[in-house]
């Protein structure tokens, strides 16, 4: 997967954890709340190995 591809799937998985969460604690739905924190926790994940994946490439550019 391109550093490209998991940023997006990062920011997609951030954006509906943050949904879910937000609905499930309008809703008292503590099991919704929390599926969405961990949602958006991997998609912070995802993103960071998206940005790492730059950073490794952007360092072998420079050799």
């Amino acid at each position: 997967m391109s550093s490209i591809e998991d940023k997006i799937k990062g920011v997609a998985n951030q954006v509906t954890g943050k949904i879910k969460e937000e609905v499930g604690h309008v809703t008292n739905d503590e099991k919704l709340e929390a599926e969405g924190i961990a949602q958006n926790l991997k998609g912070k994940v995802q993103k960071g190995v998206g940005d790492a994946k730059d950073a490794v490439k952007s360092g072998i550019d420079k050799l």
